[in-house]
């Protein structure tokens, strides 16, 4: 599938969890396309935001059945990707948050 960087990230997710990956470990989350591949999202970070990337680990995570009254519904799946940099490198667009 060819999709531009810009379709591969979608969002970056930013959760108290995400902030203590990425102050320990240098390593940054974003929701991604459900088809897009490790490299596919390692080629659209480097491009984007001009780091290199040492690591990409991805997980499908499964909508939640949710209910309001007798209404039922599903929340979608989505796709997270954890994007480890090299060393001394970081994203500025996650700079004060």
């Amino acid at each position: 599938m060819n999709l531009h960087p810009t379709q591969i990230l979608m969002k970056p997710l930013m959760t108290e969890k995400n902030h203590i990956l990425r102050e320990a470990d240098n390593e940054y989350v974003f929701e991604v396309h459900l088809q897009a591949n490790k490299n596919q999202i390692r080629e659209a970070v480097e491009t984007l935001f001009a780091v290199n990337v040492a690591d990409v680990r991805t997980l499908v995570q499964r909508g939640k059945n949710r209910r309001v009254g007798k209404y039922t519904g599903r929340r979608p799946n989505y796709k997270k990707a954890i994007v480890r940099l090299r060393g001394g490198q970081s994203i500025d667009f996650f700079e004060g948050v």
